[in-house]
């Protein structure tokens, strides 16, 4: 089933929560930094390929389209190429 807006908000919602929790575990030493990092890496690429989801939603959306059409997420490597 097609992920609507406020799932994709939701899901963004969660993974900032869980970017959180890691920061905080981190800084009470139950994790190391490299695993600190590692999944901080992974939280962020969701996030970029949530961003970019509701990005092109609203697009389609502000052109009169179907907001819900193509509704794939983008590869790691699509989403993130943006940056470079």
């Amino acid at each position: 089933m097609p992920m609507d807006e406020n799932d994709i908000l939701a899901r963004i919602n969660e993974y900032v929560g869980e970017e959180q929790r890691l920061r905080e575990r981190y800084q009470r030493r139950e994790l190391s930094r490299e695993e600190e990092h590692r999944r901080l890496e992974r939280l962020e690429v969701a996030l970029d390929q949530c961003w970019d989801l509701l990005r092109r939603r609203r697009a389609r959306l502000e052109a009169g389209a179907d907001p819900g059409a193509e509704e794939d997420v983008r590869p790691p490597d699509e989403v993130e190429g943006y940056l470079q």
